[in-house]
Order: structure tokens, then sequence, then C-alpha cells
């Protein structure tokens, strides 16, 4: 097992490893060391073999408010701090997506652009019923990453990803509940219980007949799924070295010192 590092934390509670983001005084962004913690824990769950499942959910207020936007400034600085701000969130997507064990979101209060992108990752979804999520990239001039691009048309339709992606409207527990985003809504002091819940039947199947089903599902996605990690992954390398990204998140950064996240 991994220790607890800075940004993040790891342990296990029988054959359940629990990876909580822990940069609660930022709402859990992606800011700091969350990114290369996060992968160094969830390489580490996959790796154990005790864990049977991995429950992934946020110390605080929020599962994860997206991008550090104070941080814009340092990730834009040099175009290998973008390839490198790029590459760690798109190695997320493939550390959930990719490794042996299924991963079982415990998500509540604010799951933001990658935050919600992580949600999408996960192969299951225990939502608390304060959830709120949207997609902000459009009108910050970034862009969506986590492959979501070829998983969220295959979940609710290109018109209502298309819709999700360009307006970014915000969207409860209830309505991601609906668009089959999440498999279950629960009250806040449930998430968690309700995810171990979860988490407890899914390692009681058979070990190899789950992470088989989790690499011929995964594998389905196929070259079009890794496409779309690229595809991505160049576009937003492009966004983020765009002049007219830099002062939209500078007028975000403003309202952000007077009101919640967005």
């Amino acid at each position: 097992m991994t220790p607890q590092t800075e940004c993040v934390t790891l342990h296990a509670e029988g054959p359940v490893s629990i990876v909580t983001l822990n940069r609660p005084e930022r709402l859990n962004a992606m800011g700091g060391n969350l990114m290369p913690d996060l992968h160094r824990a969830l390489v580490s769950a996959h790796a154990d073999p005790d864990t049977r499942a991995i429950v992934l959910t946020g110390a605080g207020r929020a599962f994860c408010a997206g991008d550090d936007l104070k941080e814009f400034d340092q990730q834009a600085a040099t175009p290998q701090s973008i390839a490198d701000t790029c590459d760690a969130i798109q190695q997320i997507t493939r550390d959930i997506m990719f490794g042996p064990k299924l991963v079982i979101g415990a998500v509540h209060g604010y799951a933001v652009g990658g935050g919600l992108e992580w949600v999408i990752n996960c192969d299951l979804v225990v939502a608390a019923d304060d959830l709120i999520a949207f997609f902000p990239e459009m009108q910050l001039g970034h862009f969506v990453t986590g492959g979501v691009t070829h998983l969220l048309p295959m979940t609710v339709g290109h018109q209502r990803a298309m819709e999700l992606f360009i307006l970014g409207e915000r969207h409860d527990a209830q309505a991601l509940h609906r668009l089959g985003i999440v498999n279950r809504v629960v009250p806040r002091d449930q998430m968690l219980p309700a995810a171990m819940e979860l988490a407890r039947q899914v390692a009681a199947r058979s070990a190899k007949s789950t992470s088989l089903l989790k690499r011929v599902m995964t594998s389905g996605l196929g070259s079009q799924l890794s496409g779309a990690l690229e595809q991505e992954r160049q576009a937003a390398m492009a966004c983020f070295s765009d002049t007219e990204t830099a002062q939209r998140i500078a007028t975000r950064r403003v309202q952000n010192s007077t009101q919640a996240p967005a």
C-alpha cells in the first residue's frame, strides 16, 4: 500500500481500497501534487493482491472541482508544462479504466470538468444527493479530457453530449442518474457506506471474472477510446496555448474570488 501523500490518501478496509482526494482547501482541484499522487495511489491499489475493488472519493465539501485555475499560469508557462499537465490528466483516465480492478466512484458536492470526467471513467458510481456536476471547459476556452468525447455520447447520445459540453449547465445527482451517468443516488451521509457496500459486493464476485469483464469491456472501446484520448490531449494543449483562454481564465479567477466554483 502507498502511504498517505500530500494530496491523496490510500487505505484498505478488507478487500476494498479507498482512494481519497485530499486537497479539501481547494475542493480537491486538479493542482499541486494531486494528479501524480492520485496516479501512484491508483497504481498501488490495482497492484495490491488483497484488493478486490477500489472506491474513489474526495475529502471535504467536494469530489473534485476540476482544474485549479490559480495554477493556470504555471501550467501554461511553457510547451513542456502544458504537455505535462495534459498527459497527467489523461493518465488518470488510463489508471481508472485500464487497471484490473473495478473502480467505484463515491462522489458528492462538486464534480466539475476533469472531476466529472473521472466520474464518467469509473465502472460504477454512487452519488450523494448534494452532487452538482458540469463541464465549464467551453466557457473557459479549455477542452474536455478523460476520453469523454467518446464515452459520453455512448451513454447519453450525440446531441445530449454536445449540449452538456457546449452549454456547461449544472446538473444535480438525480439528473445525472436519469442520464445514466451515475448508478445510485443516496443521502450525503450514506454515500460512502453505500459505495463500500457496492464495492464489497464486487469483491465477493470472482476476481478473475470481474477483471476479465472489465478488460473485455474496456478493450471493446479499443482504438476509438485511445484515439479520443490523444485527440483530446492535442486539443487541450492547443487551448492551453491560446491567448483567449488566458483572458477567460483571468476573468473567471476574479469571479471565483467572490462566489462558488464554476
